[in-house]
């Protein structure tokens, strides 16, 4: 009698704890649910992390600012930061925040931040300030990027060899057949009347200006932890690429994020995104 009321009460537990509205869940590459804690450990003994998020997600931000944490509890001055969200002709500003030498309204005011910076950025950052940690502005200056999109990477030529420093060096590579440009350009041409061949080329550098930064900025025995959107390294694609043309022995732990309108299973076209997949209610409210 007393093995089926304990049976009867773990029952009632179970169902309990599953009809909880969770935030998130996570799952792995194969769409099998796992943990935050396995995630973490995976992250803890890789080269390089890219976490894609989705920009105006708080879930996003706030497992990213955790794992940020938690993995400098382990490794300490081994973590070095950088983000999509910092163009690389602004790393002199975030090095003189982030070692304490200008004040964070210097920073700010000068600096050329995104709207949702102070909600969803700075967490980061000061977090990076209060322990020291090198933080990477690993992102091509837009007006680069804006180049690409409307003369093709053969407009960067025209540029001086000071400006050519916040980009990855020419010629860059590319591949129109990876997957990721080829959606881009689909996308392109549902936008206008014919395909723009050079917007996905625009994509491009910026995945291979932000892997050229993150190599510059480790080496073995450091773990590089980049903010990005998902989309920048989803299908271990984009970023990822150009990591392993330049380090094909490199280890890698790739986050994505999506969102389901229910995440008690993840949608197949959401598995192989990447190693670990954070899936998020479609009603999560947003930061902007």
């Amino acid at each position: 009698m007393k093995t089926k009321l304990l049976f009867f009460l773990m029952l009632l537990l179970f169902v309990a704890m599953k009809s909880d509205k969770s935030a998130y869940e996570i799952y792995n590459a194969k769409g099998k649910e796992t943990d935050y804690s396995k995630m973490l450990n995976d992250a803890k003994n890789a080269d390089i992390i890219l976490f894609g998020e989705l920009h105006n997600n708080p879930i996003c931000h706030w497992l990213q600012y955790e794992l940020t944490k938690d993995i400098h509890k382990v490794i300490k001055s081994n973590l070095v930061l950088g983000a999509e969200m910092f163009e690389a002709d602004n790393q002199i500003l975030l090095d003189e925040y982030t070692s304490q030498k200008i004040s964070g309204k210097n920073f700010e005011s000068q600096a050329r931040l995104w709207n949702n910076y102070k909600t969803d950025y700075r967490p980061l950052v000061d977090l990076a300030n209060k322990n020291k940690l090198k933080f990477v502005a690993s992102n091509i200056p837009r007006r680069y990027a804006s180049i690409v999109s409307k003369k093709g990477f053969e407009g960067l030529d025209e540029l001086s060899d000071e400006a050519k420093k916040y980009i990855a060096p020419l010629p860059i590579k590319y591949s129109p057949e990876l997957p990721c440009y080829k959606k881009m350009l689909s996308m392109s041409a549902m936008m206008g009347k014919k395909p723009n061949l050079n917007f996905p080329k625009a994509q491009a550098i910026k995945d291979a200006t932000m892997a050229y930064f993150i190599l510059k900025n480790w080496e073995k025995g450091l773990t590089f932890l980049h903010f990005n959107g998902t989309y920048h390294s989803n299908n271990y694609e984009g970023i990822v690429w150009y990591l392993k043309q330049e380090k094909p022995d490199l280890i890698i732990l790739t986050i994505a994020s999506v969102q389901q309108k229910n995440i008690e299973k993840l949608d197949d076209d959401s598995k192989n995104l990447a190693d670990y997949i954070i899936c998020i209610p479609e009603s999560m409210t947003g930061t902007y």
